[in-house]
Parts: C-alpha cells; structure tokens; sequence
C-alpha cells in the first residue's frame, strides 16, 4: 500500500511531497524552474508581506496601509498590479509627502533653538526637549485615560485623526522660529502634546485596524505589517508601545507577523528621506518653505482619507449601527414584518462618514434625529422622566414612574426612555447584557425615535410609554429580532462584537425585592 502525502505553507503552495511505501519514505521537492530572478522576486516579496498573504488578511488589507501594492501572489511574476495604478500612487504620495514635510519642520525645529548661531546655548537646547518631551508624557496618560473607550469603535475616525493632530503638530513647529522665546516654549510644547494625542490615537487605532485585517491568528505580523501608519515617517513623533497578546498556540505565528510591517515602513521611510534629502536643500526661503509645507500636507490627508474610506469594517457602532438597521427595519411593513435586506460592511463602508457626531440618531443616512447616550446611569434615565432636585439629586416623577419602566423592561437586558422635547434618549445597561443585547437596545432607541418623527404624536405620558411598549413588541414579536440578527450575521457583520459605548458607561444591578408597578 503507498501513500502520497503533500505538505503546503500559509499560503496554500506544496513545499514538498512524501511517497510512503510499507518500507520506505520518500521526498519530492517541487521544481525550481531555473529562473533566478524569479526566487529572488519571490523571496524579497516574502519579506515585506504577511505570513500566508493573500489568503491570511482581508481583501481590503491593501488598500488601507502605504505599502508595496504590487502583486496579487507571491507565485507570480513578473508583477501583475494589485490595486488600481491610482491606489498606488495615494501610497507613494502620501509616504513621501509626510517624510518631506517632516524635514522641513525638524529643520524648523532646529532654526528656533540656535542651530548656527554661536550664541545658543546647548543648555537651553536640552532643557528645552526635555521639557517638549514631559508634556507628551503627560499629555499621553491624559488622552489615553478621556479617549480610551472610544478608539476602538471609532477606529476609522481616529486613524484619520491622528494624521490632523500630527500635521498642525508639523505646522507650529514651521511657526516656532518667527517667535520669541517665551510664545516659541509654548508654541513647541503644543505641538508636543499633538504628537502625543497623534500616538495614543494612532496606536489604538491602528490595533483594530489590525485585528480586523487579520485571519487566521496572524494578529500580531499584520499589526507590525501595519505599523506605517502609527505616524507617518520622516517626522519626531510619539509612538505608543502596543503589545499584542495571544494565546501560546498562536504566540509564534503572531510574533512573527508582527514586523513585516515595520520591514515596509522602513523601505518606504528611506526613500521618502533619501528623496526629501535631495528636495529639501533647495527650499531655503520662508515663502517656499511654507508652499511646500501646505502642499505636502494636502496631499498627505488626502491620501490618507482615501485609504480610510477604504477599509470595511464589520463590527457595528453607532453610525454604522444607523445605516444598517434603518436600512433593515421598515416600520410600516405589513403584519409587522421586516422589509428589506441588510447592507454588507462593503456598502457601510462607502455611505458612512469618517467624522460623526457621536451618539447622532439618522435613519438612512439623514439629517440627526434625536441624539442616544448609551451605558447611561440611572439617573440620567430619571432626569427625563421628571424634574431633579438641584442639591439631593433626586428625582420627582412628573409622567411616568422609574417603577413603571422597570416593568415594561424586566424582561430586558436594558431600560430605554425618550424624551421628544429634548430629543434625547438614554438606554441604562443591565449587569448581565451582551453585545447583541446592546445592539438590540440601539435599535429600540433609533425605531422609537423614527416612530416619534413619523407619527407626529403629540406628547403625553400615555403616548411616550404607548410608544416605548409597541416599539419593543416589534423587536419580540415573531422573532423578528432574532431574524435580523441571523440577517446581520449572514451579510458579514459581527454581531458578537460591543462596538455601541464610546465612553465608559455603567450597569445596573438589582440587590433587592423585585419592584412591580403601581396599580391604578
């Protein structure tokens, strides 16, 4: 009896064929085909792509980081173009764009503290960048601990973001040396705490842009694959240190992935300053300086906003939530059935803004409906059921009573009231709600709101509790919730996924007898 077995790598290429026989083993190698440039192209290209690429990252993996967009397979050659000729062109543009314009503001940088004048005192230089370097210290745990909880579900938003604060970080230091010393001390310690927010909101964002590009327990190679983004090269910036954990089965895999990035970025980094070493010689007067700064910043947000776009997400957080559930539920479906079908993250992907409000309300893409604060205490919630005493902060019910919506809700993971004359509405989590849970909370929140706007009721405390109770039959009745859910999952969304809470919010626990409604 003999067998054939073959052995594949990441990518799905047989590197080597077994024949066993009752008495022997052999091994087949598979054929070099003699072409050297070939290997050598092969091997280079291995070098800067993921373990296992393309099958071990999303399609839209190359269309977000600036790196080498230049074939669809490793096994092929010569290149064939990956992307679009003008996606490749944003990569390039962008790269050497950020590392000319971070020579010139360094070069800046050095004017303003005394580089050539024999006057300047070293001192005052040192003095100087360690006080630069103090305030982004401090400024890091300042954002890390007001912004942490948003990054994650507004990752896109941040990513681009970054770039901004690093960019006007890159303009007040072209400012510093027309300045005194006192306003050039403080004018360099904004930028510093720029640079720092640019780091905590660039590293954060950059580990989801990660996990969501990766497949298959490569997290942490296409973390550092990525790793271009975390400011862009050529500059002084803040880079916040993430560690990517894992578990010891995937451990290797990952810290093996983590640093081809870093391999891009430093073939891309070189040239964009081999290149700004050529360019920025001849820019010498205040006038070039500033045109080629403005220019090279446009071009570098620019790109930058087109790779944002790019990337596809599939967790849901609160406009994305907007777009898809809007576009899932349909209110005035017969019988109380859903209508239409659900968008796929590609088509989120595309309608949805990089910039949002948070907690906006829209339905398809509209203008603000109302504005939703969820992981709200329960005092929030009691403010819009009536007026609270300034100084005990307690709560006198005017309409409907904390007991009544403990009821209508017991059965919940959450509470919900709306208030239409402030068109604000507050969802309190329970102890024990999950992220579909929360989801479902979002869609109770946005289908009052609609069903507010569309009726025109006039406002009473019958109409409000009339309205939060036909609005949860909805979402209960037939299953309904359960089959969007299904529908969700089935287009590609992650359901399991909490990406609703830009803050860090509350839950509510019982510890005491269960409380019933009044009877009237």
């Amino acid at each position: 009896m003999s067998l054939e077995l073959q052995e594949t790598d990441s990518a799905g290429s047989v590197v080597a064929t077994y024949l066993s026989s009752s008495e022997r083993l052999d091994l087949v190698r598979p054929r070099s085909n003699g072409n050297s440039i070939k290997n050598l192209w092969q091997y280079l290209l291995a070098i800067f792509l993921p373990v296992g690429y393309p099958h071990s990252v999303t399609p839209d993996y190359m269309k977000y980081p600036p790196i080498i967009p230049v074939i669809s397979d490793l096994r092929t050659f010569p290149p064939v173009p990956l992307l679009h000729p003008s996606l490749t062109t944003q990569d390039s543009l962008q790269a050497f764009s950020s590392s000319i314009a971070g020579l010139l503001s360094s070069r800046a940088v050095l004017e303003g503290v005394g580089v050539g004048n024999p006057q300047a005192s070293p001192t005052s230089a040192i003095l100087l960048s360690i006080l630069q370097d103090s305030t982004g210290r401090l400024a890091t745990i300042l954002f890390a601990h007001r912004l942490g909880s948003a990054l994650e579900p507004e990752c896109k938003t941040w990513r681009l973001a970054a770039d901004i604060f690093n960019d006007a970080a890159m303009v007040l230091d072209c400012c510093s040396p027309a300045l005194p010393k006192g306003p050039r001390i403080v004018l360099l310690s904004l930028s510093s705490c720029l640079r720092a927010l640019c780091g905590v909101a660039a590293g954060s964002a950059k580990a989801s842009l990660s996990a969501h590009f990766a497949r298959g327990g490569n997290l942490g190679e296409v973390n550092a694959v990525s790793r271009s983004w975390v400011c862009s090269v050529g500059r002084r910036e803040e880079k916040s240190e993430e560690g990517v954990e894992g578990d010891n089965g995937d451990e290797r895999m990952k810290g093996g992935m983590s640093w081809k990035d870093s391999s891009q970025e430093t073939v891309i980094s070189l040239l964009g300053m081999l290149a700004g070493s050529l360019v920025v010689g001849y820019i010498t007067t205040s006038v070039a300086t500033w045109t080629c700064l403005i220019l090279l910043l446009s071009i570098h947000l620019a790109m930058n906003h087109a790779a944002v776009r790019a990337v596809s997400m599939h967790t849901l957080n609160r406009q994305r939530a907007n777009l898809v559930l809007s576009n899932l539920y349909k209110l005035d479906s017969p019988g109380g059935q859903t209508s239409g079908r659900p968008l796929s993250p590609e088509a989120v992907s595309a309608r949805e803004r990089i910039f949002e409000r948070d907690g906006a309300l829209r339905w398809k893409g509209g203008p603000v409906m109302a504005w939703a604060q969820i992981g709200a205490s329960l005092q929030d919630l009691a403010s819009l059921l009536g007026e609270q005493h300034s100084l005990t902060a307690s709560t006198k019910a005017v309409s409907t009573s904390i007991a009544t919506v403990l009821e209508l809700f017991n059965d919940e993971t959450y509470l919900l009231w709306y208030s239409p004359a402030q068109k604000q509405v507050v969802i309190v989590l329970k102890q024990d709600c999950t992220a579909q849970d929360q989801l479902k909370a979002w869609a109770h929140a946005l289908y009052l709101v609609r069903s507010f706007q569309e009726n025109e009721r006039e406002e009473t405390p019958n109409t409000h509790l009339y309205s939060v109770k036909s609005t949860l039959s909805y979402l209960n009745s037939s299953s309904v919730w359960q089959k969007q859910l299904n529908a969700l999952a089935d287009a590609g969304w992650d359901i399991d996924a909490a990406s609703l809470e830009t803050t860090s919010g509350t839950r509510l626990r019982n510890h005491g007898s269960e409380i019933s409604a009044p009877k009237s």
